[in-house]
């Protein structure tokens, strides 16, 4: 826990590496920034620290117009209680407060609604009604300042049940009107456009490099700088596409209109897309000469859990372009087709109700083993009666168990969902082959003993393992 005067030194010195770790208040203007802040530094008797934004806005500061904190990158936990209010946190974030109780939360999370609101209280400062609507506040400043939506779809995209809530929360909260907000922007009617900040360094092409050996076509497309892909929520279709913005910390996410009731669900997934909430120079320092080759590489996540664990079944015991041709025919048959103005982008992602409904005889003529395809279907089955869970915001140790107690699913697929889906940064499928070879030992245990001093950044140390191999050969 940093005191604060070590806090006030991080905004000195515009440190990016507590960017979104903390912010802070300043009397004198009434308003909150980031670290990073390009604005004259306050004096450091007028600064108070937040551990959130929600926090700073609950204690009457409002968001600075230049840092923007609506934009500052998130954060891994890595504790139990940190992992338990970040999974309560990206519900919320999600919807789970719009149509349901904090109760419902609570029980969704296998916990009580009093220690839901102790842990968020301890992580956050804040209550979980509070949390959501600074979430919702900065969401539609984030719109209004960045999109051509009207004051209406912003209201609506931001959770809002009317206009005036929208207008009376933020004369409130911003002392501004919404429309004070707006900006010129020359975007086309049927296209958003949002930025996603990150702590550097982060190995772009690595991330991209990593996901076109394995982008589904017909779903996902890699083009020379950025990551294109189709989008179903609900009962929401469209796209996107995401690139770095030139000599900025960020991404910058384009999506279809038809996404903007799901716009904060669809950033959210962009993030664990690309792991942008990690510390790369803390992990840097746990891992030390491990990473010195790329020290900015990340854990590529997933958008869609289903679609990566179905992945990862299909490749056990195969190569990457194998299972990626597999991954492709499945697509082909079972996927929902859509338009879309991006080449080569023609289907959805074969959702958990889709498959489910399937046999193995529906699958093994794709030329999928039928035990992997028993697997594939009996994942989705648990996925739809909610037995399991694939988000960031599951149980890891349960999950894994669960995962364990399917058919076709041991240790080395459970890890690599665990890593990849519920962004669990210690996950380590210490079986597998290649891993072995880059440590040049040839039993599993002794992979598990080496890398016991990588805790508790294992599924980064696996990475920087595989990338070396990739530098080697």
């Amino acid at each position: 826990m940093l005191t604060d005067d070590q806090y006030y030194q991080a905004i000195l010195s515009h440190d990016r590496r507590f960017d979104g770790v903390f912010f802070v208040g300043v009397s004198s203007t009434g308003i909150y920034c980031r670290t990073v802040c390009t604005a004259k530094t306050p004096r450091r008797e007028n600064c108070t620290f937040y551990p959130s934004a929600a926090a700073a806005e609950q204690a009457g500061y409002r968001p600075c117009l230049r840092c923007r904190p609506e934009l500052a990158p998130g954060q891994a936990k890595i504790d139990a209680v940190g992992r338990l209010a970040a999974a309560a946190a990206s519900q919320i974030e999600d919807g789970a407060l719009t149509e349901h109780s904090v109760n419902d939360l609570a029980m969704s999370l296998g916990i009580s609604d009093r220690h839901l609101r102790r842990v968020l209280q301890q992580e956050f400062g804040v209550s979980p009604i509070q949390l959501a609507q600074t979430q919702r506040l900065l969401l539609a400043k984030r719109l209004l300042t960045d999109s051509s939506l009207s004051i209406a779809e912003v209201a609506f995209a931001s959770g809002f049940s009317s206009v005036r809530r929208l207008n009376a929360l933020f004369q409130a909260r911003y002392r501004l009107n919404p429309s004070a907000m707006r900006r010129a922007t020359n975007l086309p009617q049927d296209t958003l456009r949002c930025e996603l900040a990150y702590r550097p360094p982060l190995d772009w092409q690595a991330l991209l490099g990593f996901l076109k050996g394995r982008a589904i076509s017909g779903v996902e497309r890699i083009t020379n700088n950025g990551y294109q892909r189709t989008v179903q929520l609900g009962e929401y279709q469209g796209w996107i596409q995401v690139s770095p913005i030139p000599w900025q910390d960020k991404l910058q996410v384009e999506l279809s209109a038809s996404l903007v009731a799901v716009i904060l669900p669809v950033l959210t997934r962009v993030k664990h897309l690309f792991d942008l909430a990690a510390d790369p120079v803390l992990i840097t320092h746990h891992l030390g000469d491990l990473t010195r080759a790329s020290p900015g590489l990340r854990v590529p996540g997933a958008f869609q859990g289903f679609e990566v664990a179905v992945r990862a079944i299909l490749g056990q015991q195969v190569s990457v372009k194998a299972a990626t041709t597999l991954m492709r025919r499945l697509v082909k048959a079972v996927g929902t087709p859509i338009q879309t103005p991006l080449a080569d982008l023609t289907h959805l992602s074969p959702t958990p109700a889709q498959i489910a409904q399937l046999s193995p005889v529906d699958l093994t003529p794709l030329g999928i083993l039928e035990k992997r395809a028993q697997s594939i279907i009996t994942i989705a089955q648990a996925i739809v009666d909610g037995s399991l869970q694939l988000d960031t915001y599951a149980d890891v140790g349960a999950t894994i168990s669960s995962l364990k107690a399917l058919p076709g699913i041991g240790d080395w697929t459970a890890q690599y969902i665990a890593m990849r889906v519920l962004a669990y940064p210690d996950a380590f499928p210490h079986g597998d082959l290649w891993l072995r070879r880059a440590l040049s030992v040839e039993k599993p245990a002794h992979v598990l003993q080496m890398a016991e001093p990588w805790r508790p950044w294992r599924a980064y140390a696996a990475m920087h393992l595989w990338k070396s191999l990739e530098q080697v050969g």
